[in-house]
């Protein structure tokens, strides 16, 4: 799972944090890279974003995640406070 997120509100998104990681240890996922600041080689990576990496066991865990009544909560405590592009990535 990858998500760029630009930030819109910091309140917000600190009572989503905890949630949010809470639900993605109940799916088995793994924090990759969490509120990360990548170092942009191409392109552009604005000041207000960030970058988090998850890994799940398999594509199905993260899809059951997303769609958990954990992860709803997490999302409504933000109070929109974030913005973001969500990606499902099936690698290796």
């Amino acid at each position: 799972m990858i998500s760029e997120v630009t930030i819109l509100d910091k309140e917000a998104v600190a009572a989503y944090k905890p949630l949010a990681k809470r639900s993605v240890e109940e799916f088995g996922g793994t924090y990759l890279a969490r509120d990360a600041i990548p170092e942009t080689l191409e392109g552009s990576f604005d000041e207000g974003e960030r970058l988090v990496v998850i890994r799940f066991e398999t594509v199905d865990d993260a899809r059951r995640w997303y769609a958990s009544a954990s992860y709803a909560e997490a999302i409504k405590a933000s109070r929109g406070g974030l913005d973001r592009r969500l990606f499902i990535v099936d690698g290796l």
